[in-house]
């Protein structure tokens, strides 16, 4: 059977652009066609400065929405990266496979890091080395898929290429993983900055869609969201950015298609007000789960615990071969 993996960093709540983009995908198509593991990878929130209590409830957050989203735990195998070791066990053997050069081309890198100084901050040296540990999230699995949106598959193209040269270096040891970008609404961009994505750690969020956020909130953040100079309606993402997420907000809302549903409107006015009315349905359900899961955390924990011990016994072998296969000498009461 296919394994994909896939993570999300609890750097921020989640948007509308992480359901629309992934979540949605994961719950209602990858778990079902695949053997899916769903990590929240906390480790990655080290990266840059960060409030450890934060981190620690945007955990929890990020893993109850999931289940919110309708990822079965019986189905799936969701867990929170830092309960399982091999992943920072392994991240240390890719790092001396990797190469300084590989690194400091991650295109993530040179714009975290621009933004890291422009704040006054000192630029961490995990930053640089994170996309190792995302390697590592990926191999120590096996996985044959790693579902990403487009500013992400530089990190799993390092992910193949590493998994290439461990094999043919120390034998057989990897599966070599191949990104399946989502097919719908892979990036949904900020209502207030068309040309840059909707991510979850915007300082104002004025832009941005949680999922959380009341049903007022949304439709006064959707009614505000930026247009573009004309007054037509048309799918465009170069000349209209604006219009165009709108477009394609609704469709992904709808099953529809943006092109086609730009020929419906005459006004912007009237897709604002359909957009957001179609979103607030859309997080209708997932809030009102999500409200039910935050009244029993015991659940929360149980399927955390439980995750972690599967990922684990997932991940324990091939990372325990990877140790043998690059010369590591095992502990003495596992040595044959």
């Amino acid at each position: 059977m296919t394994r994909i993996f896939s993570g999300i960093k609890p750097t921020g709540h989640l948007t509308l652009g992480n359901y629309l983009g992934a979540v949605r995908q994961w719950a209602g198509v990858d778990q079902h066609r695949a053997d899916a593991l769903f990590s929240i990878v906390d480790l990655h929130a080290l990266t840059v400065e960060h409030d450890p209590g934060r981190v620690r409830r945007l955990s929890r957050q990020a893993a109850t929405l999931l289940l919110a989203s309708g990822i079965d735990p019986e189905r799936a195998t969701v867990f929170v990266q830092s309960h399982v070791d091999e992943h920072a066990r392994l991240s240390y053997l890719l790092e001396c496979l990797a190469t300084d050069g590989e690194m400091r081309r991650m295109i993530q890198y040179k714009e975290k890091s621009v933004l890291e100084r422009a704040r006054g901050g000192s630029v961490r040296l995990s930053l640089l080395t994170y996309p190792v540990l995302m390697a590592a999230d990926i191999l120590a699995y096996r996985a044959d898929e790693v579902p990403v949106g487009e500013d992400q598959t530089q990190h799993v193209e390092l992910t193949r290429d590493l998994a290439v040269r461990f094999n043919q270096r120390y034998g057989p040891t990897f599966v070599v993983p191949r990104a399946t970008p989502p097919k719908v609404a892979a990036r949904v961009m900020d209502l207030q900055d068309p040309t840059s994505k909707m991510g979850k750690s915007h300082e104002t969020g004025a832009g941005i869609v949680y999922l959380l956020d009341e049903p007022d909130v949304v439709r006064k953040k959707i009614m505000r969201a930026v247009t573009d100079s004309g007054g037509e309606v048309a799918f465009d993402r170069e000349a209209q950015p604006g219009v165009s997420n709108l477009l394609e907000i609704l469709a992904a809302c709808q099953g529809g298609n943006p092109e086609a549903l730009s020929g419906v409107y005459e006004s912007y006015g009237a897709l604002k007000r359909d957009t957001a009315e179609a979103v607030v349905e859309l997080l209708r359900p997932v809030q009102e789960r999500h409200k039910e899961l935050v009244a029993d955390p015991t659940y929360l924990e149980e399927v955390l615990r439980r995750g972690a011990e599967r990922a684990r016994g997932m991940a324990k072998p091939t990372v325990d071969g990877a140790y043998r296969a690059i010369g590591l000498l095992p502990p003495v009461n596992e040595a044959r």
